[in-house]
């Protein structure tokens, strides 16, 4: 269904026919066959072209080309807009990376470009019975002819010419589609005796060259080269000097517009121009602000996909902070939590170690008050012993004289007045202080039999 409509708009496109009944109609009747139905529309609106001779190319059928006789120039009828599509060979497609057209037609080319895909990876292999294929002019090849076609030319016409590229002839039309504007094409012959006259009076004039190169992208090559030679085949030219007039169109063809073969005067070559030109605005004006159209769209599909990314990095880092946020607190609560299990235990465990020495020495009092016995009475051999705590308080008991000073030690203990284990028993009249080295004496060793007063002294 494309393929119809691309040829559909190709055959409006050439034809300028604005019925397009009509012209589906005349592309039925040539099955669809969009180069027969050119041909055969631009031949039968040629009444006034030359006459065909019995040994001419087919191509004069369809538009006959301007040519020299020995007589004088034969009159140049007017041009018809791609009234002749020109298949490329291989190896001039593969001479370049600069494209090999796409798979839409003219009438696409006339409505913003033609899609562009390289060949360049593609190469040829063995042909049958061992023949190697045709070798392919590389593209340093083909630009390294064209530079020096070009340095040639302007060392022979070095004032006034067409500014031709010095690149291969699928780049040079790569760069006339780019900026949309027809390729201008010459095939110079250095040893035909027309090239000589015909470079000077006509194509290198001030009038011809000016409007060359600003309407045209130039492309010229020597035959003798080897882009120059498959391109005059290509062309089928007959004769030299020969311009022709062309523009890019789809599955590795060209649209021949106009050609020139044999020596030219300099109206007739402006004429000509001018008319190609004229033919072609409509066609190379769409393909521009078609192109200028994609190119909005595309910018604003840019735009639109900016804002977009933009906005989703927005979304995500908003996401992203967000669930940042999250982690972090509930790191922090679990955190807290944990904190607050730690506390819990450690206060746990201190009560119940706190508890466990406060058993513990509840133990020990109980044990050592049943160590110290019975209090016994008042008699010759007892010892009144007075002890005061640091807190003021008084405690008195009566022990046997011969009681170890450890045995008060143990009563102070056991009474359970002293949240420390670390203290001495101090005696004031003389200071004398009992310490772990004199537990073992006996009261009345010690000097304190009948009658003692201590007090407890911390460490």
């Amino acid at each position: 269904m494309v393929d119809v409509a691309d040829k559909l708009a190709c055959f409006q496109a050439v034809t300028g026919l604005e019925d397009p009944d009509l012209c589906r109609e005349i592309l039925q009747a040539h099955g669809w066959d969009l180069e027969l139905a050119i041909s055969s529309f631009t031949s039968s609106n040629q009444s006034s072209a030359s006459t065909i001779t019995s040994d001419s190319d087919p191509r004069d059928s369809l538009y006959p080309t301007q040519s020299a006789s020995s007589s004088g120039l034969v009159p140049a009828p007017n041009p018809s807009i791609a009234w002749k599509l020109v298949t490329l060979p291989f190896s001039v497609i593969s001479g370049s990376l600069g494209l090999v057209s796409g798979a839409v037609g003219l009438g696409l080319w006339a409505a913003g470009g033609v899609l562009s895909y390289s060949l360049g990876m593609i190469g040829l292999g063995q042909g049958r019975g061992g023949e190697s294929s045709a070798r392919l002019v590389s593209v340093s090849a083909a630009a390294s002819e064209a530079m020096e076609f070009v340095a040639a030319f302007e060392r022979d016409y070095p004032t006034t010419r067409p500014n031709f590229v010095g690149e291969g002839f699928m780049d040079a039309l790569q760069r006339s589609r780019n900026s949309f504007k027809l390729l201008f094409v010459y095939l110079h012959s250095p040893d035909h005796p027309d090239s000589p006259v015909f470079c000077g009076r006509t194509l290198c004039s001030e009038a011809v060259a000016a409007f060359v190169n600003e309407n045209f992208v130039a492309w010229g090559a020597d035959i003798r080269a080897s882009e120059g030679f498959k391109m005059s085949n290509s062309l089928k030219a007959s004769r030299f000097p020969f311009c022709a007039v062309v523009m890019p169109t789809t599955n590795q063809r060209i649209a021949l517009l106009q050609q020139v073969e044999g020596p030219t005067s300099l109206e007739e070559m402006l004429t000509m121009l001018q008319k190609v030109l004229e033919e072609s605005s409509p066609v190379l004006v769409a393909a521009r602000l078609d192109a200028e159209e994609r190119r909005n769209n595309m910018r604003l599909r840019e735009e639109q996909d900016a804002a977009y990314r933009a906005a989703l990095e927005a979304d995500q880092a908003r996401e992203r902070q967000r669930r940042e946020e999250q982690e972090r607190l509930e790191r922090e609560a679990a955190e807290a939590e944990q904190k607050r299990k730690e506390e819990e235990e450690a206060h746990e465990r201190a009560a119940r170690e706190a508890a466990e020495k406060e058993a513990a020495r509840a133990r020990m009092r109980e044990q050592k008050a049943l160590s110290l016995g019975d209090e016994p009475e008042k008699g010759p051999s007892i010892t009144q012993v007075l002890v005061r705590f640091p807190t003021g308080e008084r405690k008195e008991r009566r022990f046997h004289s011969t009681a170890t000073i450890q045995s008060v030690y143990d009563y102070v203990d056991s009474l359970g007045c002293l949240e420390v284990e670390d203290y001495s028993l101090v005696s004031n009249f003389p200071r004398v202080t009992y310490g772990r080295d004199k537990q073992s004496l006996s009261l009345k060793e010690a000097g304190l039999h009948p009658q003692a007063s201590l007090f407890v002294e911390l460490n």
